[in-house]
């Protein structure tokens, strides 16, 4: 029982002090954070780009 109790004890306090996933997750949520900008930028522009648009169109064809 106690050679079970400290292999467990092993293997906690190496996943504990495993940083392989750290950069992965980082770059993750800096991804997550440019995109999250691109689409409110997208998202608050998208009408007065729609305006514009169809403005030109219908002077085009007017």
């Amino acid at each position: 029982m106690q050679s079970l109790r400290t292999a467990a004890g092993r293997e906690i306090v190496r996943f504990c002090a495993d940083t392989r996933g750290a950069t992965a997750i980082e770059y993750a949520m800096i991804a997550a954070g440019v995109g999250a900008f691109i689409a409110a930028t997208v998202m608050g522009l998208g009408s007065s780009l729609k305006e514009t648009f169809y403005d030109k169109l219908a002077n085009l064809f007017s």
